[in-house]
């Protein structure tokens, strides 16, 4: 059947070879993909298959309509405007940051029926299962005359989707720069690749982790010093993911200040992409190793530099990788730090709410502890040891990753409570856009919340009662927070299940700009001695 299908596409190509001049990608999109096919965009967190989503964008609706579209992430317009278009009707994916507000108008209006939003891990299980794609649309830097691809610094998803629909009976398509006589490297086989399409321009990349320093606020900072102080202090992580954001990026840039007491100690294993703001952190020895998600863009020079910290391939260059990160970050890390968008009074989070359906991706599985994981850490044994839960439920006694959500208890730009008494899934779920309550992480997997008015210790809750105390302890100024008297709050003060900042010896006053080992990104081009080259859309 694929044999058939690719004798009869390579009427495109040049000399029966796999390059199809790109002069032609309508028609052969069009004799390529079948009425309700299942297609895979690649749309990483960051690299785009920009032209492929383009070109597919203007094939007929009268000869390619009712296809299921399964990509990781849903970045550019034009992966929502194949639905507008009538072209696509059915969306899997894990993550819609950029097209969060679009994407909810368009459930709403019944033009797109979402399957799940899954999480990374889960989604590239399915693609060798009930979700095969009989289309992959991928990018590469460059092809060879064979049809190998060199992904370079941005491999991200691209061997997982080619070798589920290359060895699933699908067809591989490939954008890429140009066609070259020899690659630095082989990063995927020719094998697995069924057409080409030189583009002679760059692929869409975005800078995703990239934050700007000089907007880091006082109040993340204040995060930051309570989570390095009261988490990372106390429970020696060294192996740690953190999420996307300002919060994040705050942690990152006090760790040689705030944190320079316990270099050595903690922070030494990373799974995350090469931000920009761990620079130095890496320069003061911090860090040991980190493997990445995918690359940062004008990060390129200095992770080249650093093959003692970053994967670097014999060619001189990175090389990422979603699928690994993703498992290194379920199985191999202590510690995951996330933020979100809602968190009710179970503490149960989300980031699917009204007006907006950004999606999870890799949250609930950084977010969540492994029964498959058999290693011990000082982090895990000391989570085993204060689990309060466990120690009553089982007799054979397991440990448990810390997972930390970490977020202000009211958004600082709209001031919008955070803390809410039932996350908005569950209305979205109740008006059928999706088959269940689209929770991020559920609250029996998160061991704390931080937030300005301290930290929230599940572990030593006993019951969903006192859990509820709990997040309502750290919930400020909201109406889940106004659950809770002040008695209630001093039992669990005494009880280690809230801890104030006063009693990590930490003031809101002290959280200032100048614990930021760079406070712009010129200091951060400084700390990378010049390698760093800040992303044009921050210049």
């Amino acid at each position: 059947m694929k044999n058939k299908k690719i004798k009869k596409l390579k009427k495109f190509t040049i000399s029966s070879s796999k390059i199809v001049e790109k002069r032609n990608i309508i028609s052969f999109l069009e004799e390529a993909i079948r009425p309700g096919n299942k297609v895979c965009i690649e749309g990483c967190n960051q690299k785009q298959a920009d032209f492929l989503a383009k070109a597919l964008c203007d094939v007929s609706p009268s000869k390619v309509r009712n296809i299921h579209i399964i990509q990781s992430a849903v970045v550019l317009p034009e992966h929502l405007d194949i639905f507008e278009k009538g072209i696509a009707s059915k969306l899997d994916f894990a993550f819609s940051g950029p097209q969060a507000k679009r994407l909810y108008k368009l459930v709403s209006e019944r033009k797109i029926k979402i399957g799940s939003i899954h999480t990374y891990v889960e989604l590239y299980a399915r693609y060798f299962s009930d979700l095969k794609p009989d289309v992959a649309l991928v990018v590469a830097d460059f092809a060879d005359r064979y049809g190998n691809l060199y992904t370079g610094y941005n491999t991200e998803d691209t061997p997982v989707i080619a070798e589920a629909t290359s060895f699933g009976g699908g067809i591989v398509i490939a954008q890429v720069k140009k066609v070259l006589d020899k690659l630095p490297r082989v990063d995927i086989p020719g094998d697995w690749i069924d057409f080409v399409i030189p583009t002679e321009e760059n692929y869409y990349i975005k800078p995703l982790f990239t934050r700007d320093p000089a907007k880091i606020t006082n109040l993340q900072i204040f995060l930051g010093m309570l989570l390095i102080k009261g988490i990372y202090e106390k429970y020696k992580v060294e192996s740690v993911n953190h999420g996307v954001g300002y919060n994040a990026c705050a942690v990152e840039l006090i760790l040689p200040t705030f944190g320079k007491h316990l270099k050595g100690k903690v922070c030494k294993y990373w799974a995350l992409n090469p931000h920009p703001t761990l620079i130095p952190a890496i320069e003061e020895g911090f860090v040991k190793r980190i493997f990445p998600f995918g690359g940062e863009p004008g990060m390129e020079d200095y992770v080249n530099a650093h093959p003692e910290i970053f994967p670097i391939g014999n060619d001189g260059s990175m090389r990422s990788n979603r699928v690994f990160a993703q498992l290194l970050g379920l199985y191999g890390i202590d510690c995951f730090v996330g933020s979100t968008l809602q968190i009710d009074k179970f503490g149960n989070s989300s980031t699917a709410i009204n007006g907006m359906i950004s999606g999870f991706g890799g949250a609930p599985n950084l977010g969540s502890t492994p029964p498959g994981r058999r290693h011990s850490s000082f982090a895990w044994n000391k989570v085993l040891r204060e689990n309060k839960r466990s120690r009553k439920e089982v007799r054979i006694k397991r440990g448990r990753k810390l997972v930390i959500q970490m977020t202000p208890t009211r958004s600082e730009k709209k001031n919008i409570p955070v803390f809410v008494e039932e996350l908005d899934a569950f209305s979205l779920y109740r008006s059928g856009y999706f088959e269940q309550p689209p929770v991020m992480i559920y609250g029996d997997e998160i061991t704390h919340i931080i937030t300005e008015k301290g930290i929230a210790n599940f572990l030593r809750c006993s019951n969903l009662k006192e859990r509820m105390l709990a997040v309502s302890a750290v919930a400020g100024d909201t109406e889940v927070g106004k659950r809770i008297s002040p008695e209630e709050i001093e039992k669990l003060r005494k009880k280690g299940i809230y801890i104030p900042p006063e009693d990590l010896g930490l003031n809101f006053k002290d959280a200032t700009r100048d614990l930021l080992a760079a406070k712009n990104f010129e200091e951060l081009v400084h700390w990378s001695k010049g390698l760093y080259k800040v992303p044009k859309e921050f210049l």
